[in-house]
This record gives structure tokens, sequence and C-alpha cells, in this order.
């Protein structure tokens, strides 16, 4: 168990610690890359990413960090700030707000970024002013690096995206996000697995991973993927394939992992099944068209429990009679209804960001758009095993 950093003063952020080695190991060996820099990052504000702060802190680095739409723990966003961490925004922002509060970010000059979703990064590509000594960026989504990449100028600096990992994409994407999504359907829902028609819309590993567990669980999945070789990977694991139309008109809950926007779009509202619930897995909450399905709706009932976000359940009755929920606006079900990915998926992927991050402030990493090192996915790897087999 982990005992390195101090008490925080909040039982969930210790709790993860005692369970994080590899990061505990990470920044007993490169922690001193990060003394006297100044950080901005954006990231999901919730336990595991504030034991990430706790060892940045306590390395001597400065930081300002803002979240994701609707998945920032308002506690654990005042535990960091009384750890000395600046924290712009709260759970409740919007897209309006979180802009202003990237670019404020961004206006105290960091040294490194770790971008989550690639607004950061796209600012400074576009212009926005740096530091003197800017060393570079880290990305932590598919979502962002695509964004990243269609741009028409490559970045000047190095940006590494985290989720090209090979060691990542296999432990936190597929088995740490499909435990943690189904956990918060449950969660969201409180209706049982087994016997139910699912789909699952994209099979990169988080849609694989959701499918998998789903499966297991005893539902009936069909995926909708438009990559010949992901269907045929989707088929001989088990799972039915049809296309997007298909899987709507069929499906009791619906979850959207494909990590783009404008999946499911007015085109699509009429293959709604009666009664479905849509169901985000994706980074940005952005692959239905929320305001096409407002359009088409005569009433918005909300079904959320006391207490809960005002979006949790919402009821859209459409004008043919047709039923539809959608569950906190399509974001991240893991974050918004559950604890987010397991604690040792974290360790793992956060132990990636901070030797990736340690790795462009020694200057070891060339400018441009680059998976982690190779290095560093190995000593991971290795440290991952060790774990394992020791139990």
């Amino acid at each position: 168990m982990n005992h390195s950093l101090a008490p925080s003063g909040l039982p969930g952020i210790d709790w993860a610690a005692r369970h994080m080695p590899l990061l505990a190991d990470t920044f007993a060996e490169v922690g001193s890359a990060f003394a006297g820099l100044r950080l901005a990052m954006t990231i999901h504000i919730e336990p595991k990413t504030a034991v990430l702060c706790q060892y940045l802190v306590a390395a001597g680095a400065q930081m300002t960090l803002t979240g994701n739409i609707g998945t920032t723990q308002p506690d654990t966003a005042e535990a960091l700030r009384a750890l000395g961490v600046v924290v712009l925004g709260a759970r409740d922002d919007t897209v309006l707000e979180r802009e202003a509060h990237l670019d404020a970010m961004l206006a105290q000059r960091p040294d490194l970024v770790l971008d989550n979703g690639g607004d950061l990064v796209i600012r400074l590509i576009e212009g926005a002013p740096r530091s003197p000594d800017f060393r570079g960026a880290t990305e932590e989504t598919t979502t962002g690096a695509f964004r990243i990449r269609a741009l028409d100028a490559s970045p000047d600096f190095p940006v590494v995206v985290i989720n090209d990992s090979r060691l990542k994409l296999l432990v936190e994407n597929e088995f740490g996000v499909g435990q943690s999504i189904v956990q918060g359907f449950m969660n969201a829902t409180n209706l049982m697995i087994p016997g139910q028609r699912i789909g699952v819309v994209g099979y990169g590993p988080c849609g694989k991973g959701t499918a998998d567990t789903l499966r297991a669980l005893g539902a009936s999945v069909t995926v909708a993927e438009i990559d010949p070789f992901r269907q045929l990977d989707a088929l001989m694991r088990g799972h039915a394939v049809a296309d997007l139309d298909a899987v709507l008109a069929a499906s009791d809950a619906v979850f959207l992992a494909t990590g783009a926007r404008q999946v499911i779009t007015e085109e699509h509202l009429p293959s709604l099944r009666d009664g479905i619930v849509l169901v985000g897995v994706g980074h940005e909450g952005r692959e239905l068209d929320i305001a096409a399905l407002r359009a088409a709706s005569g009433e918005v009932v909300s079904l959320s429990p006391a207490g809960a976000d005002a979006d949790a359940r919402l009821l859209h009755r459409l004008t043919d009679g047709r039923e539809v929920v959608v569950l906190h606006s399509t974001h991240m079900i893991n974050l918004t209804a559950a604890g987010g990915n397991p604690i040792q998926a974290m360790d793992l992927g956060l132990a990636l960001q901070a030797r990736s991050l340690a790795a462009i402030a020694g200057g070891d990493v060339a400018d441009g758009v680059d998976a982690v090192p190779s290095r560093v996915d190995r000593v991971l790897a290795e440290g991952l095993v060790r774990l394992l087999s020791r139990r």
C-alpha cells in the first residue's frame, strides 16, 4: 500500500492514493522534473485525478486546473483548493463558462499542459500566448487527438497522446471503462442487465470493453460499427452486428462509444425504439443531437431522483407518443453516476500521464503529435505485471 502522501482531508482521495503504486513509483523516479514548473490541466476532477495533483504539488509544481462539463466532484475540488491548487469552475458549468476557464488557464502562460479533449492544445496551435519556457503537452483522449490531427497546422511543440498507448487501450479503456460504464448505468437506472437487448455504438477499446462487460452479465448485445475489422472482432467475441438504425430500433438501451460528434442526428430519430434509454460513454457527450431530440418532443419530463443532477434522467415524449430517456445529457455515465474508472486502471493511466509529462519537461520528446514513448509503456507494463503476479 502507498503511504507516501500526507492525508488530503478527503477520505476518497486518501483511499485512492493507497491503491496507486505505479503513480507512487513514477514520482519517486521522475518527480523532480516538475519542480518550479507551471502546469495547466483540464481533467475530470475526482479522487483519483486528485492524487496526481497531490504528487505534482509535492514535487514543486504550480497548477491551475479545470474539469470537464458535468464531471467535477465538488468535494474533490475543495480538497484540491485546500492543497494550493487553483481550481476553476464547477460541476454545472456551461460550455461558455468552461471556455472562459480554458482561456484563463492559458493566460497564466503555463510551462506544461495536460489536455483532455484537445481544447488547450488547439488554442496553443492557433496562437494562444505561451510561456517563454513552454515545453509541450499531453492529450488524454482519442477524441482530442482526432481534433488536433485534423488541423491544417501540426503543433510546433510535443503533444503526447495518452490514449495511443497500447497499454492504456488494453488496461484502462477496455477493462476499466467496461466495468465503470456498466456500473454507472446500473447506478443511474437500477435496471437489470441480464436479458436486456443492448446496443453499443462504436467498437473501439471503450466500446469493446462496454459490450463485453454487458454480455458477460447476460445482456444480448448488438454493435453498430463502420470499420469492418472491428465488426469482425465484435462478431468473433459473440456480439451481433447491425447498422445504426437497426440498433436504435431494437435496443432497450444504447451506449454511445464512438467519441465523435453528431452520431445520432435528426434523421435517426424515427428509428428510436419506444422506451429506449440513451447512455454516454464517449468523452464529450456530443454523440446525440439533443437539440434535435428536444425539437421533436412534445414534452420533456424529469425523472431524476431527489438530490441528483437535474439531467440525471430526462424523458423526452416525442410528438408521435414514443418515449426516449436520456441519462445525464449523454455525458460519461461512469463519472456522472459512478466513481469513474477503477482505481488500478487510473493508476496506470495517470502514471502514463506523469511519465510522459516528465519526458516532455526534460526535452526528450520531439515536436508534433505522437504516442506515449515506447520506453514509458514498457516500464509501466513490466511494473503492472510484477504487481499482478505478486497476488
